[in-house]
């Protein structure tokens, strides 16, 4: 349902949106998935629905066929993963997905290390937090950890989703 938003430009913020949540995870199952259960709660609490929610291992095609599932769902308007954004050999979100992403968000990955250093100092630069546009779907990759996953979706993720597929998908 679109709503106007207050700034002067002709673009519509939209409201309930239907998100998706894939957690990349080696270790965990869905049933003891505690950073994905956070992004729910915090989706659902923010009014938007969860429409689609996976666990994959860190394997880089199942990670890139996961989301390309996600995105071709005409219910999922925005995807958020956790996990494999770190610097292990293992973290393979990124490279997973970048070459999906149509058009990278940038800002996105800056102000996630540039917030975490206020929390966590030079540790920061560790993660490779990063968005991007697949199709028109935004996509954020967060961290697995549930402080990561959690301070992401809070503080950047929910507050500008809206706005971010108001105009990735054209709307004018």
């Amino acid at each position: 349902m679109p709503a106007t938003d207050d700034h002067d430009h002709p673009h519509e913020v939209l409201t309930d949106l239907g998100i998706a949540v894939l957690t990349i995870s080696s270790s965990r199952s869905l049933a003891e998935d505690s950073s994905g259960d956070a992004l729910v709660s915090l989706i659902e609490g923010a009014g938007h629905e969860v429409v689609a929610r996976d666990l994959v291992t860190d394997d880089a095609t199942e990670i890139s066929e996961a989301v390309a599932e996600f995105v071709s769902t005409d219910e999922v308007e925005a995807v958020i993963t956790s996990g494999g954004t770190g610097l292990s050999p293992t973290d393979v979100t990124v490279e997973a997905l970048r070459p999906q992403f149509d058009r990278e968000i940038p800002g996105f990955g800056e102000l996630f290390r540039s917030r975490s250093y206020d929390d966590i100092g030079p540790r920061a630069i560790l993660s490779r937090a990063t968005g991007g546009v697949i199709d028109g779907v935004p996509v954020f990759c967060l961290p697995g950890s549930e402080a990561g996953a959690t301070f992401g979706t809070e503080e950047l993720i929910l507050p500008t989703v809206a706005h971010i597929v108001s105009h990735t998908q054209g709307e004018s």
